[in-house]
């Protein structure tokens, strides 16, 4: 079995766990225990490898009916030892976990259907949220209400709901491996699947893997030259509206996957929950506390102190900046956010629509030599008034660089079909590119949504990259004077048209068919009236 079968099918078993388990409560609250007891999970099996292989002969090898964890033999045995070896791992792994805390010790509260699961478990969470890490990961577990009625109305209920659950998990994954890459992607499966349960509330923290990859790709090509591959190294990349973070993680992979790295990953979310299950997303990819930023707070709002910087010289800046923001978002475009040094050269968008917004944040911390690929609705590519005027001093400018049109139905949030619009600082031709990816030949429609193939996202990266003068139907390279002759207006079907040829049609062979024809019927009906004479009947 390959370890991408392996990965797949863990994540279809937990899935089928989750379904079995979850009864009335909806998919978004059962998600958050689901992947905070997973999350347990990879972090105590990560820190006991590495407690094995800091304490070499002295790890405690127990009996197989032994039921302690060999750590908690090992703090037993050792009481002087404790703090030095705990600062050792801080130092080599950047967290600690207390023995009672593991999910070995955790699991088998659950065997057993320990009154007590449920209180240990609290302690656990506050213990990892408050102390575990150097750096401050407050509030990581702050929307998993271990007391929640939804688990029971009594703790005796609670408790027991809780040990059936940690129980089918910790059975149901005995046998899978939770190393970072067979654990991370059936975490992200398991993502997937609670966003595809939750329907439109989805879009509020998923970014379906297929899209997310063309923003990957795009993102981590070398900016002036994509045809030059992939670039080397990227300081930093930022997601403003980050959700669940695996645009952010699908953006270090395939850097990676490049040869190249990524120096620091920074993100934004607004909603507490997500935030949360961002950060979780993180560690349980490998990504260590120490080369990850996510920040819980408004991105219109500016709230996050380091993009928040009015000195230009300590301005921060993005060499690759992706986003998937909420569509045609209502929000307050007051006078004073029109000083805003985010929007003040361009405008701001509508209240009705911060679509622009999003975009201009974004655009504001774009270095020089980076690239920002957003996902937005098709409206900003020809809507008139504020919008018009952005677009246009974008272009103006020379920083749009690609606008590429997708199929519609491919979220689980919306139905509606989107664009992804790349934009540059660096832009070095004096012309947009258009992809027009929308046709029925350049995706799959399946029970639920709509999907691109890898063969579809192939083509859309290769033609980016490559930057054709023409694909009939499908791309072309449109020069400024013929954008700025249409007034901005960048809809897609005005420069790339899907529509195929009416069939060119001979008259001339048409019309000696049609004679063939007449003079078979009358050739027909004379040898069918012979025979009509013979029985002495009418003709026709």
């Amino acid at each position: 079995m390959t370890a991408k079968q392996r990965q797949e099918q863990l994540g279809k078993a937990l899935w089928d766990i989750a379904n079995d388990l979850r009864g009335a409560m909806n998919a978004d609250d059962f998600r958050d225990y689901m992947l905070s007891f997973l999350f347990l999970r990879y972090l105590s099996d990560n820190y006991e490898a590495s407690v094995k292989k800091e304490l070499g002969s002295d790890y405690p090898n127990l009996e197989t009916n032994d039921k302690r964890t060999p750590l908690s033999v090992w703090y037993e045995a050792n009481p002087n030892d404790i703090e030095p070896f705990e600062k050792q791992m801080r130092r080599k792994v950047h967290y600690v976990i207390k023995p009672e805390y593991l999910w070995g010790s955790i699991s088998e509260l659950a065997r057993i259907q320990d009154n007590e699961l449920l209180v240990n478990l609290q302690k656990g969470f506050k213990y990892i949220e408050n102390e575990s890490f150097e750096s401050s990961f407050k509030g990581l577990f702050s929307e998993i209400n271990l007391d929640s009625e939804k688990l029971g109305k009594t703790y005796s209920d609670r408790n027991k709901k809780l040990c059936t659950i940690i129980k089918k998990i910790s059975d149901g994954i005995a046998e899978f491996s939770t190393d970072t890459d067979t654990l991370g992607d059936a975490y992200e499966y398991l993502i997937g699947e609670f966003a595809a349960g939750s329907g439109k509330k989805a879009g509020e923290f998923y970014t379906p893997q297929q899209i997310s990859t063309i923003l990957s790709e795009i993102v981590t090509l070398d900016s002036q030259n994509p045809k030059a591959g992939k670039k080397k190294k990227i300081n930093r990349v930022l997601d403003f509206t980050c959700g669940s973070g695996s645009l952010l993680l699908n953006v270090k992979d395939k850097i990676e996957k490049g040869g190249g790295y990524i120096s620091r990953i920074y993100g934004q979310e607004k909603n507490i929950t997500t935030y949360n299950l961002a950060r979780m997303n993180m560690l349980l990819h490998g990504v260590k506390d120490s080369e990850f930023e996510i920040f819980h707070g408004d991105t219109l709002k500016n709230e996050w102190d380091i993009l928040n910087e009015m000195n230009p010289a300590k301005k921060v800046t993005f060499d690759a900046i992706v986003a998937n923001p909420p569509f045609s978002l209502r929000w307050d475009a007051s006078e004073a956010m029109g000083e805003d040094f985010r929007f003040k050269n361009y405008g701001l968008a509508p209240k009705s629509a911060a679509d622009f917004a999003f975009l201009l944040h974004g655009f504001h911390f774009l270095s020089d030599e980076g690239t920002m690929a957003i996902i937005l609705p098709h409206g900003v590519l020809f809507r008139g008034g504020a919008e018009q005027r952005i677009r246009e001093k974008l272009l103006k400018d020379g920083n749009i660089d690609t606008v590429i049109g997708l199929p519609s139905n491919l979220f689980f949030s919306t139905g509606i079909p989107v664009c992804i619009l790349v934009l540059k600082k660096c832009k070095k031709e004096d012309d947009v590119l258009f992809i027009n990816a929308s046709d029925e030949e350049n995706f799959a429609k399946e029970k639920r949504q709509n999907v691109l193939r890898k063969k579809d996202i192939k083509r859309i990266v290769d033609t980016y990259q490559n930057r054709p003068d023409k694909i009939e139907r499908y791309a072309r390279s449109v020069s400024m004077v013929e954008i700025e002759k249409n007034d901005y207006n960048l809809n897609i079907s005005r420069y790339v048209s899907t529509a195929k040829p009416e069939p060119i049609i001979n008259l001339k062979e048409v019309n000696t068919k049609l004679v063939a024809i007449e003079e078979n019927i009358k050739s027909s009906r004379e040898e069918h009236n012979s025979y009509l004479k013979e029985l002495g009947l009418d003709t026709i």
